[in-house]
């Protein structure tokens, strides 16, 4: 796909130009409106580990590549990057001075695509529905052009207010009808194992300190235990039992580097019973102790924004 068929005239200057303007500086940007992340790398940043929340990823500058199992996902301002489900995987960031990563991520607004699918499913069906929670497609001029005037929005505490909440839908909209739109909408189908995965993902999320059963998990999706394993491992690449402990993991790096909290209190808040059994899962996970990582991601000053609104575990450097 060409740049042409990607951007209408100027609008990746445009948008560049006012990420920019809005993310003066490295890391994730918090914007007014709930679910929207500004993003922006100076410099390249290694493969390393990360979780995103169900997310629209838009790229107008840089690149980043993102691993899951045996899978590659570029997205680049020729792709953008769609999560139906909150994934853990690793991605990578190339970077520099001269062309940084620039870029926006949108929190997939649930009450929103539900009203659109019901909009656009009427007199219609879909008998083939996505089963894999990560997708990337090629980026089009209309979708572009929707990210662009909802930059252009955020200039204004007016617009944003007044205009915001629609350029959002629209995004949505843009997305639904895409190549991968049905990736998203799977997301929504509870006949589809996608549909009954992302329902035992969202329980993980909002209780990954308690003592999850997986038994329990697959019996709250009303599926076999083989059937949900096997469905699990289809969307996320990883068991049920590896994506609760890459959870409590993350968790428990964003609270130690957040609140300071110490490696002992922060592997207890996330339901380890065993220090030592967390400081060797997270050495695994991130390559390095906790005392190392956390002076390792200070001395390269990466941030790692809290977002209250967010019902999931998000790791997104």
């Amino acid at each position: 796909m060409t740049k042409m068929n990607c951007w209408q005239e100027s609008d990746q200057s445009d948008i560049c130009d006012l990420l920019k303007r809005l993310a003066p500086t490295e890391g994730f940007t918090l914007t007014p409106l709930e679910g929207v992340k500004l993003m922006r790398w100076n410099r390249s940043l290694p493969r390393s580990p990360v979780l995103y929340e169900p997310s629209i990823v838009v790229i107008c500058s840089g690149r980043k590549i993102g691993y899951l199992g045996q899978e590659v996902f570029h997205y680049n301002p020729q792709h953008f990057l769609v999560l139906s489900v909150p994934l853990p995987f690793e991605s990578e960031t190339i970077a520099s001075e001269e062309e940084p990563l620039m870029g926006i991520s949108i929190r997939i607004n649930i009450p929103i695509l539900s009203e659109l699918i019901l909009m656009l499913d009427q007199g219609s069906s879909h008998s083939e529905l996505g089963t894999h929670g990560m997708v990337s497609t090629p980026l089009d001029a209309k979708l572009s052009n929707t990210v662009l005037r909802l930059l252009q929005a955020l200039t204004s505490a007016n617009d944003t207010d007044i205009l915001g909440h629609s350029i959002l839908r629209e995004i949505h909209y843009r997305v639904l009808i895409s190549n991968q739109g049905e990736a998203i909408r799977a997301l929504l189908s509870q006949q589809n194992h996608l549909g009954k995965i992302s329902k035992a993902l969202r329980r993980i999320h909002s209780d990954f300190a308690d003592d999850l059963n997986v038994a329990k998990l697959a019996d709250e999706t009303g599926m076999s235990l083989a059937a949900f394993h096997a469905s699990f491992k289809a969307v996320t690449a990883t068991s049920p039992i590896q994506y609760l402990k890459t959870t409590r993991l993350h968790k428990a790096r964003l609270l130690m580097f957040q609140d300071g909290t110490s490696a002992a209190h922060a592997s207890a808040k996330v339901g380890y019973e065993s220090p030592s059994q967390f400081s060797r899962e997270f050495k695994r996970l991130f390559g390095k102790t906790p005392m190392e990582d956390m002076a390792a991601m200070r001395e390269s000053l990466i941030t790692l924004p809290f977002d209250p609104a967010s019902k999931y575990v998000t790791v997104q450097p």
